[in-house]
């Protein structure tokens, strides 16, 4: 049996598809945002069991389920971070696209479900059920809520990556709710959830206990929504592209500021409502967007209108 030549073009095209070359700084810093994804696998999945206390700072400890919610928040600071140092060392590439999309599917899509369906799994317990068959259905329920959730994630970043460039200061905006503020609605509600209503619930009883209860059964409903809206069409603005690209309105300034106080008065309360807040941004401007554009289209039809008009008097 005679083996198939191949055509010299086509083999030469196909060395030149080799790899040979990559930006190394940017590479190493998706990849730490990959590394963060995995750690906070691994960290979930010791549940409550045990506690994380680091031997550099006696007296502190932090349940396992806060210490993965913060390592996704460190891959979110990787992820913003390496599309700047690509362009800062002008070696943005195709490589650096997928292997960020590759990275992501893990920091922002498995992580975040597996995280939120161990929470759930732990506290399956203690949720009041009058049957026995409703927490199994219950506890079904959650996991495919988490395959849905980490599905959706794949498919918005295999849909982002066929339909943007390669060049990221081109993105002011998304086609759909993206993968890290998906994320980070899951995640700060975990964190708020472990590391912030304990802490209170010493001191003020059982009203906050009670709301911690009401966060359980929230996580798997945000996260089904969070999930769908990474595969709707429905518009969210690039933030960060959006606030550094270029001089900003005055009120932006101050928006700004008053996020980063938030954030150094509490951390846990800032995470929730700014996510909370601009997941719902897009909802209510998806709506209100065709009252708005009509709006602006009668505005500009008046003016034009009236020049058409014959002044008073005129015949």
């Amino acid at each position: 049996m005679r083996r198939k030549q191949i055509n010299p073009v086509i083999k030469a095209n196909r060395k030149k598809r080799r790899l040979k070359y990559i930006a190394v700084l940017p590479s190493l810093v998706t990849l730490m945002n990959g590394l963060c994804g995995f750690s906070a696998i691994v960290f979930a999945s010791r549940g409550l069991d045990t506690v994380w206390r680091p031997h550099l700072l006696p007296g502190f400890s932090m349940s396992y389920f806060a210490l993965a919610g913060y390592m996704i928040f460190l891959g979110m600071v990787a992820d913003v971070l390496d599309g700047h140092v690509a362009r800062i060392s002008k070696s943005t590439s195709t490589f650096g696209a997928q292997l960020d999309s590759l990275c992501d599917a893990i920091s922002f899509g498995a992580a975040p479900a597996f995280l939120m369906l161990k929470l759930v799994e732990v506290y399956l317990i203690q949720l009041k059920f009058p049957d026995d068959r409703l927490s199994v259905l219950f506890g079904r329920a959650v996991f495919f809520i988490a395959i849905i959730y980490a599905m959706c994630a794949v498919i918005r970043l295999a849909r982002f990556n066929v339909e943007n460039k390669e060049d990221e200061s081109d993105h002011l905006s998304f086609a759909g709710l993206p993968s890290p503020p998906a994320a980070g609605l899951i995640v700060s509600l975990v964190i708020f959830h472990q590391d912030f209503l304990p802490k209170i619930s010493e001191k003020s009883g059982d009203f906050f206990r009670a709301f911690e209860t009401i966060v359980v059964w929230m996580l798997p409903v945000l996260t089904l929504m969070a999930g769908l809206l990474m595969v709707t069409r429905i518009p969210y603005p690039h933030v960060v592209n959006r606030i550094l690209r270029g001089k900003k309105r005055f009120s932006v300034f101050l928006l700004v500021l008053f996020t980063g106080l938030l954030l150094v008065w509490n951390i846990q309360i800032a995470m929730v409502l700014g996510f909370c807040v601009f997941m719902l941004y897009g909802i209510i401007r998806w709506f209100l967007s065709p009252i708005i554009n009509r709006v602006r289209k009668e505005s500009k039809e008046e003016p034009a209108a009236m020049t058409h008009d014959s002044p008073p008097g005129e015949e």
